[in-house]
């Protein structure tokens, strides 16, 4: 097994606050705007980046929302392993709302299909929006792209890539990984 490291954690901030730019650039103070990250990975970027948000650009009144997507994706009774659901933490109504969905790595977008499902249970936003740190850009089963990407990633399919958080492993960085 192989590793290399596509980020650093030198990185990984530089694209964090870049994306917090952009969404800034589009979604000025988010007075329309929610946050909602994908559990169980997307919600350390989707917190890491209302904290970049709140106390770096001084967004006041950031709305951020976790959602569990584990019983809407279409793969959920194709495992012998008993699954695991997340907390879904939506304490906003998403009615006439800009969402900006939030996860780690876009890899076939069945995740993004079943989050498209499960928000409708909050209302009907306006417009929904897919932000991510890695795109795997050759790897799509589904026709879904971002709107926001922190890095373009091409891996074949038996390479991983590996998002690694502070909060769970004491360093930001990104791997791919061959097995």
């Amino acid at each position: 097994m192989s590793q290399k490291v596509l980020l650093n954690a030198t990185e990984v901030n530089i694209i964090l606050h870049r994306l917090a730019c952009q969404l800034i650039e589009k979604h000025n103070d988010f007075s329309n705007t929610v946050l909602v990250g994908l559990q169980p990975r997307g919600t350390f970027l989707a917190k890491r980046l209302a904290k970049i948000l709140k106390e770096e650009y001084k967004i006041k009144d950031l709305k951020l929302g976790l959602l569990d997507i584990t019983f809407y994706r279409d793969d959920f009774r194709r495992s012998d392993k008993p699954l695991e659901a997340n907390t879904t933490d939506i304490s906003f109504v998403v009615e006439n709302k800009n969402v900006v969905f939030i996860d780690d790595v876009l890899y076939t977008g069945r995740s993004i299909r079943a989050a498209l499902t499960a928000i409708q249970s909050f209302g009907r936003p306006e417009e929904i929006e897919l932000l991510t740190l890695i795109d795997r850009r050759f790897s799509r089963h589904l026709p879904i792209q971002p709107n926001y990407r922190g890095r373009q990633v091409d891996a074949i399919n038996k390479e991983k890539v590996i998002v690694q958080w502070q909060e769970q492993s004491e360093e930001d960085a990104v791997y791919l990984i061959n097995n």
